[in-house]
């Protein structure tokens, strides 16, 4: 079994709203063959709190309005340190930096097969990382 098209299409419009509000380390994981309550883990970080917020509103807005999806369950907001948000479909993990090294949830499921991205989102990180070598 494999991710449903509902489940790629929410990761799509996730990670392209988490990457405008400039996530770091965006990736998305096939986990419908481990987990049974989802079909795929979407996972980002930023550098603050503040920015961790600004991406989970980012993401509900942008699901909200283009795929009239709605979390059934928010975890971690007023600490702003990890947010969870769960669509049922898919389960996104924004994270602070910090909580992202420590936890490296990515090592946990690191046998799941990884989601393509749109290109748009992988080309906002190169942005990124091509301005801060001109510095």
């Amino acid at each position: 079994m494999t991710a449903s098209d509902r489940a790629n299409q929410l990761v799509r419009l996730a990670a392209e709203a988490a990457a405008e509000k400039l996530a770091d380390n965006i990736i998305a994981y096939d986990v419908s063959e481990q987990l049974i309550i989802t079909d795929a883990f979407l996972l980002c970080s930023a550098a603050t709190d503040r920015q961790v917020r600004s991406i989970v509103d980012e993401i509900e807005k942008r699901l909200r309005e283009d795929a009239d999806a709605k979390p059934v369950r928010r975890e971690g907001e007023r600490e702003g340190r990890w947010v969870l948000l769960d669509y049922a479909d898919i389960i996104v993990h924004i994270q602070h930096e910090e909580d992202r090294v420590y936890y490296a949830l990515e090592r946990l499921w690191k046998d799941c097969p990884e989601l393509p991205l749109p290109e748009d989102v992988h080309a906002h990180a190169a942005q990124r990382v091509r301005a801060g070598e001109g510095q």
